[in-house]
């Protein structure tokens, strides 16, 4: 999951060099409705949906058609490591966010430190790696790193004992017909090169409809808790691949931000050890379970 959320970075980056950042997310969306939707009607998981339409629309606008057309748009602007990495400051805005949550997410000494260690990552990248002309890219990135806080929590609160998969799949399906106008009016007039092409199909098969399915499984198999560990790894990844195929540059500020945004993030989202450890729960309280951690094993990390 890690290696599979890690990569957007550099295949978002191959791709908007040839197309609009809205022509990306219709045809991402629309591919991994195609291949999810089919699967989660033949499962029962879409009627059930109905009576939760505008939770679900707000959650589509949230976590998919803001942020990842914004994602497409710092691109232009910003490496893909450096976007990766700045997307990392996620957990930092839950955090925050949490802080709004059940009384064991509150903010305690720890977390704050932790907080205050991770925004210093985030400005050291700021300060010494983005230039004046991108700074609408830094803010794109930041109302990315809100949405992607905001969006598990309208999960948490609204859709959590709804089926994750149908969800998903009705969300892709209600960014593709958004999106489809402003997809269709900025596409290319002449069709995409081949790195183009592979890099959108890569996207929406492999990083959107079969993440999706991995990631319910990884939940399934090591608790809600214990996968956000990816949230963790995709920031290396996405640095790792930025360097090796882009050939983009890391410097020592770079090296020390993302240190600084990853043990902030750590200490910041850490559970009181005081509360109970939500994957060793009993059968019975699994569901309660679930949706008290919503907000950690819904995918914020997936760009």
């Amino acid at each position: 999951m890690a290696v599979i959320w890690g990569i957007p970075y550099l295949l978002i980056k191959v791709a908007v060099e040839e197309i609009a950042p809205s022509t990306l997310v219709l045809a991402r969306t629309a591919l991994a409705a195609t291949l999810l939707l089919p699967i989660a009607l033949a499962r029962g998981q879409v009627r059930v949906l109905l009576p939760r339409w505008r939770p679900i629309v707000v959650f589509a606008l949230i976590e998919i058609c803001l942020p990842w057309l914004l994602l497409g748009f710092a691109e232009q602007r910003l490496s893909s490591s450096l976007t990766g990495l700045l997307v990392a400051a996620v957990p930092l805005v839950g955090a925050v966010l949490a802080r709004y949550g059940p009384a064991s997410d509150r903010m305690d000494s720890r977390r704050v430190v932790g907080l205050l260690i991770g925004l210093a990552g985030v400005s050291a990248l700021v300060g010494f790696e983005v230039h004046v002309e991108d700074a609408r890219a830094v803010v794109a990135i930041a109302v990315v790193a809100i949405s992607y806080a905001v969006g598990p929590l309208v999960l948490a609160r609204y859709l959590a004992d709804l089926p994750g998969l149908g969800v998903i799949a009705v969300s892709m399906l209600l960014s593709a017909v958004l999106y489809l106008p402003a997809g269709l009016a900025q596409a290319p007039a002449a069709w995409p090169s081949a790195k183009v092409v592979a890099s959108v199909v890569t996207l929406g098969l492999v990083c959107t409809a079969l993440a999706f399915v991995l990631f319910f499984q990884l939940i399934a198999e090591v608790g809600p808790a214990r996968s956000t560990v990816i949230t963790y790894l995709n920031p290396a990844v996405a640095l790792t691949l930025g360097v090796v195929v882009l050939d983009e540059q890391v410097t020592l500020v770079t090296g020390i931000g993302f240190a600084l945004i990853l043990v902030g993030s750590v200490l910041a989202t850490g559970r009181s050890r005081t509360a109970a450890d939500p994957d060793r729960r009993t059968p019975s309280a699994a569901r309660g379970a679930d949706v008290e951690c919503a907000e950690l094993a819904a995918p914020v990390a997936e760009p």
